[in-house]
C-alpha cells in the first residue's frame, strides 16, 4: 500500500495534481491525504498562543478547510470511484512545508503530489512558493505536476545525471517501481565535461547501469553543454512525459530556485517533474 500527500490549496490546478495521483496509481492500493495549510492573514492572540481549537475557541479558518475538503474528496471520489483508493482529509494550522513534513514521520508517507501554481500563480516562475519550500525540506520524493497538464502515461522518462550521486542514497526504488508498473522506458542522460569522468563519477555510473539493468532504459553521453539546454534539446527530438531529478546539495536543481535566468526557460510548463530526495 501507497500512502500519498495530495496538498490542495482549493484551486483547479491543485485538484488537477489529484486527478493526476488517482490515475497514475489506479491499478495500486493507495490511501491519499488531502492536505490544507492553513495561516491566518491576520493572527489572533489565541493563534499565537497555539490554533484556536486547542484553546476551546471556535476555529472558523479549520472549520471552513475541513468542509472544503471533504467537498473535494467527495468530487475526486465521484470521478474516479476506485475500490482500492481511500482519502483522508487533514486540514491544519502550519506552514505547508511543515505540516508535509509532520505527517511524512506520522503517517510513514511515501510520496507527495502537488500542482506547481497555486490560486494566483505566475506562469514566469518555474515553481510556486509553496512547492519550492516542500521541495527544500522534503525527505520523500516529490512529484509536481504543471498547471492544466492533461495526464499522458509516463511511457517515457527523462532522468539527467551528473553522476556525482551515491545511488544507495536515494530513493532511486520508487523510479524503478514506477517506470516498471507503466511499462517506461528510461532515458539516462548525462552531460560529459571537457575533462571526462573522475574516478567517483565513473564508479556511481557502474553502480547506476547495475541498478537500470532490469528497466527498459538507453543511456545518452552528451557534448558539453549547459544542462537546461541538453534537457531542452532533448525533449525536442525525444518528447518526454516525465522529467526525474535527484535534489543533492549544490546540484543542478539547487540552482533552479535562485537563478533568475530559469524563469526563461519554458521547461516548468511542460511536464511532471519528480525530485528524488538524497539522504546524506
Amino acid at each position: 500500500m501507497m500512502r500519498i500527500i495530495l496538498p490542495t490549496d482549493f484551486s483547479e490546478n491543485a485538484f488537477n495534481a489529484i486527478e493526476y495521483a488517482a490515475i497514475l496509481f489506479k491499478d495500486i492500493t493507495c490511501i491519499f491525504y488531502l492536505l490544507h495549510a492553513y495561516t491566518p492573514p491576520i493572527y489572533r492572540v489565541d493563534y499565537a498562543l497555539g490554533s484556536p481549537g486547542q484553546l476551546g475557541l471556535p476555529d472558523d479558518h479549520k472549520y471552513n478547510a475541513e468542509n472544503t475538503l471533504e467537498i473535494i474528496r467527495k468530487r475526486i471520489k465521484a470521478k474516479y470511484d476506485n475500490p482500492i483508493h481511500e482519502y483522508v482529509t487533514h486540514a491544519a494550522f502550519n506552514t505547508l512545508e511543515d505540516e508535509v513534513k509532520t505527517m511524512v514521520n506520522k503517517e510513514n508517507i511515501d510520496l507527495v503530489i502537488m500542482g506547481t501554481q497555486g490560486a494566483t500563480g505566475a506562469r514566469e516562475i518555474l515553481f510556486g512558493s509553496n512547492t519550492v519550500h516542500v521541495l527544500n525540506k522534503a525527505v520523500v520524493p516529490i512529484l509536481a505536476i504543471p498547471s492544466d497538464y492533461g495526464f499522458n502515461p509516463p511511457k517515457r522518462i527523462l532522468f539527467p545525471t551528473d553522476y556525482e550521486v551515491n545511488y544507495s542514497k536515494t530513493d532511486l526504488d520508487f523510479l524503478l517501481k514506477l517506470s516498471k508498473s507503466w511499462g517506461s522506458k528510461l532515458h539516462v542522460m548525462h552531460v560529459s565535461p571537457p575533462d571526462g569522468l573522475t574516478s567517483l563519477q565513473k564508479k556511481n555510473k557502474t553502480s547506476l547501469e547495475k541498478l537500470v539493468q532490469e528497466n527498459d532504459h538507453q543511456i545518452y553521453d552528451l557534448p558539453d553543454q549547459e544542462l537546461i539546454e541538453a534537457i531542452n534539446l532533448f525533449q525536442e527530438e525525444l518528447p518526454v512525459d516525465m522529467l526525474v531529478m535527484v535534489k543533492n546539495k549544490h546540484s543542478f536543481l539547487e540552482r533552479l530556485f535562485v537563478e533568475p535566468v530559469i524563469r526563461n526557460i519554458g521547461l516548468h510548463s511542460k511536464i511532471p517533474f519528480l525530485v528524488l530526495p538524497y539522504n546524506l
